[in-house]
Parts: structure tokens; sequence; C-alpha cells
């Protein structure tokens, strides 16, 4: 196993859990367009690919208008719902001296606002978001510019650390290590996504790191 000489990490569901505030934008968008509401099961089981991949498979030529929508009621509650998942601190904070950056299907800006109401911004190298790159996950185009403006390059010594299997695709696009935080029930399971390594948590994962390190 090479030791990782940065990580790059997924957001919602890998560090934070930011699911209310989507799962509200969601379903404003399905209740202006009278769709049936999901409930977070749903919003967990389905909610993979960006915005700008996903909404017009929902909405077909009116997938805007539902995007102003979704983003509306996103943006009312978003900072006020999110919350590290509880290992997350303690991992960032035992991974200071590596360098670490976001790579997220969450719209960048709407990223980078959540990062910053956390205080997290000094932590990461680069934060990416849809609609930065050329493509979105599952495309590798946003890990390679998250690692460009690290002024690194992609290989077997970079982890992309994810919990769905978009974020294993995306690793493996883009020329990373394919790394599965957590037991991806809400994605068909670990065989599902099949991850280069997994870990239980980020605890598990920063243990892994340190003695990797020695």
């Amino acid at each position: 196993m090479t030791r990782p000489t940065a990580i790059l990490f997924d957001w919602d569901n890998t560090l934070i859990d930011g699911w209310a505030a989507i799962e509200a934008g969601l379903n404003a968008a399905f209740a202006a367009f009278g769709k049936p509401a999901w409930t977070r099961e749903q919003v967990l089981a389905n909610v993979r690919k960006s915005l700008r991949d996903s909404f017009p498979e929902h909405f077909g030529h009116e997938w805007e208008r539902a995007r102003d929508v979704f983003y509306e009621a996103v943006q009312a509650t978003h900072l006020e719902v999110i919350r590290p998942l509880p290992a997350t601190l303690g991992m960032l904070d035992a991974l200071t001296h590596l360098p670490l950056g976001v790579v997220s299907n969450k719209q960048g800006r709407l990223l980078r606002a959540e990062a910053q109401h956390l205080g997290w911004v000094p932590r990461f190298g680069a934060i990416v978001g849809a609609g930065d790159a050329v493509a979105d996950k599952p495309s590798g185009a946003p890990l390679h510019m998250a690692l460009q403006g690290m002024g690194l390059s992609a290989g077997p010594h970079i982890w992309y650390v994810g919990d769905t299997a978009i974020d294993m695709q995306a690793a493996r696009a883009a020329g990373c290590v394919a790394v599965l935080l957590g037991d991806a029930a809400h994605d068909g399971g670990i065989a599902a996504c099949a991850p280069d390594m997994v870990f239980a948590d980020g605890v598990q994962l920063a243990s892994r790191v340190h003695a990797l390190d020695k």
C-alpha cells in the first residue's frame, strides 16, 4: 500500500451531514412540479450526480426552473443544518501533515460557503464543487482541477475518499486511489462500490495513514 502524499475528500456524507438542506431543496423542486416528495432514505439512495447532470433527468427541459427553486430552498437553511460527521474533526486534525482538498458534486459556491461557515477553508488547499471543472464526478476532471490548484498531479500516491460508487469511479478516472469511507449501505454496499480500500470511519483512516508514515 502506497503512503498518500495528499488526500482529497468528498463532502456530503464523507466529511459533513448536510442532508436536511438537500432534502428540503429537492422536495421544494418536486412540489413546484407536482411530483411526490422523497423521504430521507430516498434522498440518500438517489443523490449521486451533480445537479446539472441529474435535474434534466427529473425535470426535462424545465430543469433550470427546478434548479432555481432547489437553490432558493437550500440557501435558506444549509448553513444552519450542516454538521461535521462524528469522526471528521479528529481525522482532519490528525492529517494536518498532508495536503488536503475537497472535491464534491455540490455546487461550488454552496460548497465553499459551507466550508467558510465551518471555518475549514484553511484546512484545504483546494475546494472544488460541481460546475467548477469542465465535468463533474464521476469524471476525473474535478479531481485534476483540485490537484492542479494544489501544485500536485494524480497517481497512486493520491487518495480520493468518498462514500459512493461515483466517488470511486471518479478516483479511478483521475488515476487516484479509490478510498471508501463507511459501509456504503445507501449505495449498494461495499462490493458494489468496489473501492481500493475501505475504512469504517475517519479514525480508522487516520490511523492507517499514520501507520504508513512509519
